[in-house]
């Protein structure tokens, strides 16, 4: 990776398991110091963190936790960002969820909760590293928005769909923002298809989780972070903008 990201500092969300994990590791192995925030599982953070130490990595994985549907403590995060790193240069919004929950039946509190974590916690940690980077004079920082090929079509639970859709939407709407404010921060927005994590068998269960996971090969989530890096690779005036990929299996 371009050494001008080396010995940065990147936010990345939801770092415990599966593409948060990946992107984590890898940005660490460019040299970047990251900050891994998760909830329940900071401890896996920790083990990750130490994990790289053991293995000389070149940068380093700071762990914090934070519930992201709480705005006090994402604001809390950042200040111990501030603190202790400066302020960040790259924000990977990684965390998400889903539930299997149909508009004609689902529960109010499961579209609540992913409209808390897919929607406002992504606007609220975008919101929060610009005003960071703004304050250090930072005009080559990245925002990436991890979002899913469930922002460009509809299959499946509806209003999951829908909260990507507006992760679709918000990155335009960012791209516009900052072109307007003549910055050259960039956005990108990379949509993965079946991926296999921990994702589906959170949202439907273990049994019909694998099972979905059987169908193909899947995208592991190493190749999601490899294009991640490769969107932060370019060269500053290019902008990568929305990545979309699949297994070549899949059909939809």
């Amino acid at each position: 990776m371009a050494d001008r990201w080396v010995g940065r500092v990147a936010l990345v969300t939801g770092a415990s398991v599966g593409i948060g994990a990946a992107i984590a590791k890898k940005l660490v192995s460019h040299g970047m110091k990251v900050v891994g925030c998760a909830n329940n599982g900071v401890d896996k953070v920790k083990a990750i963190s130490e994990e790289l130490k053991s293995q000389n990595a070149p940068g380093l994985l700071h762990a914090v936790k934070c519930d992201v549907t709480k705005e006090d403590e994402i604001l809390a995060m950042f200040a111990e960002i501030k603190e202790k790193f400066g302020g960040v240069d790259v924000c990977v919004n990684n965390a998400g969820l889903g539930f299997d929950c149909p508009l004609m039946s689902g529960k109010t509190e499961h579209w609540r909760h992913m409209l808390e974590v897919n929607v406002l916690a992504l606007a609220i940690c975008t919101r929060e590293s610009l005003n960071q980077m703004a304050e250090r004079g930072v005009d080559d920082g990245h925002i990436f928005h991890l979002n899913s090929t469930s922002g460009h079509r509809v299959v499946g639970s509806g209003f999951y769909c829908g909260t990507k859709y507006m992760v679709t939407a918000m990155t335009e709407g960012l791209r516009q923002e900052l072109r307007n404010k003549k910055s050259n921060i960039r956005i990108t927005s990379i949509s993965p298809g079946m991926v296999k994590t921990e994702f589906s068998i959170r949202m439907r269960g273990e049994e019909k989780g694998n099972e979905i996971y059987s169908r193909m090969k899947n995208l592991e989530a190493d190749d999601i972070a490899n294009s991640l890096i490769h969107a932060l690779h370019a060269p500053p005036h290019c902008q990568i903008h929305d990545i979309i990929m699949r297994p070549t299996e899949q059909r939809s």
